[in-house]
């Protein structure tokens, strides 16, 4: 069964509090749902290009996690991919290989060190 798409911001919100496995093109977020259910989540901000860019990555992002998660992903975990600024570059064979060895890493609940809260301090006014 083809996993399922999160479409409400507290899903992503949510998996934003679990595991965290960062790669040159893209951050992982791992977090069991508690549903039983796979399923998964792509965001891509503003500051990584115009639409057509996003999109693009967006395309990307999509058919990786069809083609990977139902061999590798963790069952009943919502997967959160974030897009990074060198993520439309990288070669696509390349991607695949990040997300596979970042999915085996989330499965052995190896995680990259928590971000600090706050983000990255005030705004500049």
């Amino acid at each position: 069964m083809a996993p399922a798409v999160l479409t409400r911001r507290a899903d992503f919100l949510a998996a934003n509090r679990g595991l965290r496995v960062a790669r040159p093109g893209f951050v992982l977020l791992a977090r069991p749902n508690g549903g039983g259910q796979m399923r998964f989540g792509i965001t891509v901000t503003k500051k990584i290009g115009n639409a057509v860019v996003r999109n693009r990555m967006k395309r990307r992002f999509r058919a990786l996690l069809r083609e990977l998660l139902p061999l590798a992903g963790l069952a009943g975990t919502d997967h959160v991919l974030i897009g990074r600024e060198g993520g439309i570059e990288r070669d696509f064979s390349l991607l695949r290989e990040e997300l596979r060895a970042a999915l085996s890493r989330a499965a052995a609940g190896k995680g990259d060190p928590p971000r600090k809260p706050g983000g990255r301090g005030p705004k500049p006014r």
